[in-house]
């Protein structure tokens, strides 16, 4: 174990463990030494930090010769996990799928496991945030629609963590939209990525632990990895696929499961893919019957999902019950950490609240709000505006904050246009006073301000299979205000519960999704 050590950054090992994936699909080294030099990679031997350190200026040749000098066999105390999933914060976000994808993976990663992550290369992502973007000197061959399709392969480091990016070269365009979803062939989009990430790793030979799968977009991955690759050798892995909100399961025509090589007459069935209620396929109940374990965000979600919550799935989860289980998530700390966040205007911590008072008079100041009384209380929501997250109950909670002389900063748009433009009314209606502020749009430095700023928060959502906001805000010493529902029941425990021990009682919770109850909530709060 002495050449093993510690010292250099997870980005340092991650470059590393690209480094010899791209030499093993250029086919400059065998798929043997790559494994090989992969766990080195893994369990950060000495000698390869410094023989990298020292190749400058050497030859690549040269380099991968040094390389292969000091391959050792072994095998790691650690799993190799990689997750395929359409999101990753911050490259690219739209909801909380993209912020667990990074922070699960460091997660997994400090814990001594190899991750990797496999996402679309979408024109619209964040390329600032990728360091040492590269294509690779390779083309990934894939089948799609009865003919073979060129990949690009890219590879760069997110969070510390490896990512590889496909871009296809599919006369459709498919991630040169402009938007990661919402696009009128998004099955087929979403179905040729599933099929190109497993082909990217058949190829490189890798000797997979556990390929972690998310949401319907990637839940193609589990029927293809066992109806397909598996036939073909790949069979190292087992199947891991994570639901994060069944309100999105991904239906289309049976005929439509070929486009990606699938069998639609074998799996056109109702103990396979066939939706439960009309004549449909449906990629998350493939999902759930493929997969060796089947996950949900948090443990009352998957309670609820066994009722009307399942969308028409819950008979499906029943006969699959015993993989089945509901873990809470969690937030990155690195990233939501008031005591080192960057766009913060002064840091805090639990033991110095100054910063927090600091922030919400810097906030008041960029808003150009009221700052005249230093202790009149701000409510924070960072929401997107759709049904699921009562979007009634957070308009009533504005009017009422505003008739009780709270602050109120909302900071999030609408898919949905007749809500886009009901919030946009009261914005207008607003635009004069200087205690309330609509900010219809997305705004990741702008939303850690509100976070700090904010005296409580307001989660009053009709259904969430875990949410993140909520925690969010204690972490930054904001009261959460929520209904109790899926994860936010799992989270956040009633300051006058007295059936909860009094060191976890960290909120207000409420049970009825009306107007009076958010309204007594603000109140008392206020």
């Amino acid at each position: 174990m002495e050449h093993y050590a510690e010292g250099m950054p997870s980005e340092f090992w991650s470059r590393i463990s690209l480094l010899i994936d791209g030499w093993s699909l250029e086919k400059k080294i065998s798929n043997n030494d790559a494994n090989i030099l992969r766990e080195m990679a893994w369990k950060r031997d000495n000698r390869l930090r410094e023989a990298y350190l020292s190749s400058g200026g050497m030859a690549e040749r040269e380099l991968i010769d040094s390389f292969l000098k000091m391959a050792l066999t072994g095998t790691s105390s650690g799993l190799h996990i990689v997750h395929i999933a359409a999101e990753m914060a911050p490259v690219a976000k739209v909801g909380g799928l993209a912020d667990v994808i990074s922070g699960l993976g460091k997660a997994l990663q400090k814990k001594g496991n190899l991750v990797e992550i496999i996402l679309p290369k979408y024109d619209c992502m964040q390329h600032n945030q990728i360091n040492n973007l590269k294509v690779l000197d390779v083309v990934v061959q894939s089948y799609f629609e009865g003919n073979m399709f060129a990949n690009k392969i890219w590879t760069g480091t997110v969070e510390g963590l490896p990512v590889y990016f496909i871009e296809p070269q599919h006369p459709g365009k498919f991630f040169w939209r402009a938007q990661y979803y919402g696009e009128h062939d998004d099955f087929k989009r979403f179905s040729y990525f599933s099929r190109v990430a497993l082909e990217l790793l058949y190829q490189s030979g890798k000797k997979v632990g556990i390929i972690h799968c998310h949401d319907w977009q990637t839940a193609f991955v589990a029927p293809l990895y066992w109806d397909v690759y598996a036939n073909l050798g790949f069979s190292s892995a087992r199947i891991c696929f994570t639901c994060h909100n069944f309100e999105y399961q991904g239906t289309a025509p049976a005929q439509d499961l070929a486009y990606c090589g699938l069998d639609v007459e074998h799996l056109d069935r109702p103990d396979r893919m066939r939706d439960n209620s009309h004549g449909r396929i449906n990629v998350v109940k493939g999902a759930i019957v493929y997969s060796n374990i089947v996950t949900t965000v948090s443990p009352t979600y998957a309670q609820e999902v066994h009722s009307e919550g399942g969308r028409g799935l819950q008979d499906t989860l029943k006969m699959h019950s015993k993989k089945f289980v509901g873990i809470l998530n969690g937030i990155n700390t690195d990233t939501w950490n008031p005591s080192t966040d960057r766009f913060l205007k002064i840091q805090y911590s639990a033991n110095d609240l100054y910063g927090k008072s600091a922030n919400k008079a810097a906030l008041r100041k960029q808003l150009k709000m009221s700052s005249a009384n230093a202790s009149q209380p701000l409510v924070g929501c960072i929401t997107r505006l759709v049904p699921q997250k009562g979007v009634h109950l957070i308009r009533h909670a504005i009017y009422k904050t505003a008739e009780l002389g709270g602050q109120f900063v909302l900071l999030g748009s609408s898919p949905v246009p007749n809500i886009q433009r009901e919030f946009e009314g009261i914005a207008d209606q607003f635009q004069n006073s200087s205690n309330i502020r609509l900010l219809l749009k997305y705004d990741d430095a702008l939303s850690h301000m509100i976070f700090a700023a904010s005296d409580m928060f307001i989660v009053p959502s009709m259904f969430e299979p875990c949410g993140l906001t909520q925690m969010i805000a204690m972490r930054y010493g904001s009261v959460p205000v929520v209904r109790r529902t899926g994860g936010l029941n799992d989270s956040v425990f009633d300051f006058d519960d007295e059936t909860i021990p009094m060191e976890l009682r960290n909120g207000f919770t409420f049970l009825k999704a009306d107007e009076h109850v958010i309204a007594v909530s603000v109140y008392f709060l206020s």
